[in-house]
């Protein structure tokens, strides 16, 4: 996954868990596949489900995710990357979608999650203090 930065706002996509009657967010990225590296498997993931790549690519975190998602347990291992788009203009997009599912990508305000107003996962102290 990446944290994509416009000032103290972060690229994510909405979803909504019925379960929780919850609307989150999740920053953008996916699975590794077999023989790809993480720095691979995310420039791969930008160019499905944005249509972008990706520029100064560097790992920050590793975190360990568990969560419940629509009344099941999930648990993933996500390499948590900074990262810059490529093409400037998509920071100043307000209209992007996740290609491959439809999702709406928006720019998550940090103070908003923070204070504990808007859910971000997976939260990790390397991008949110």
């Amino acid at each position: 996954m990446a944290v994509i930065r416009r000032g103290d706002a972060v690229l994510a996509s909405s979803d909504f868990d019925p379960t929780k009657d919850e609307v989150f967010h999740r920053l953008l990225g996916g699975s590794v596949e077999f023989g790809e590296t993480g720095e691979q498997a995310l420039r791969r993931e930008f160019r499905e489900e944005l249509g972008a790549e990706l520029d100064e690519v560097r790992r920050i975190d590793v975190v360990e995710n568990l969560f419940t998602f629509d009344g099941r347990p999930g648990h993933e291992i996500v390499l948590l990357h900074e990262a810059v788009l490529r093409d400037r203009t998509l920071y100043d997009r307000e209209d992007l979608v996740v290609l491959d599912a439809g999702s709406p990508v928006v720019w998550v305000p940090l103070a908003e999650v923070r204070a504990g107003r808007t859910r971000l996962y997976p939260a990790s102290p390397s991008y949110l203090s």
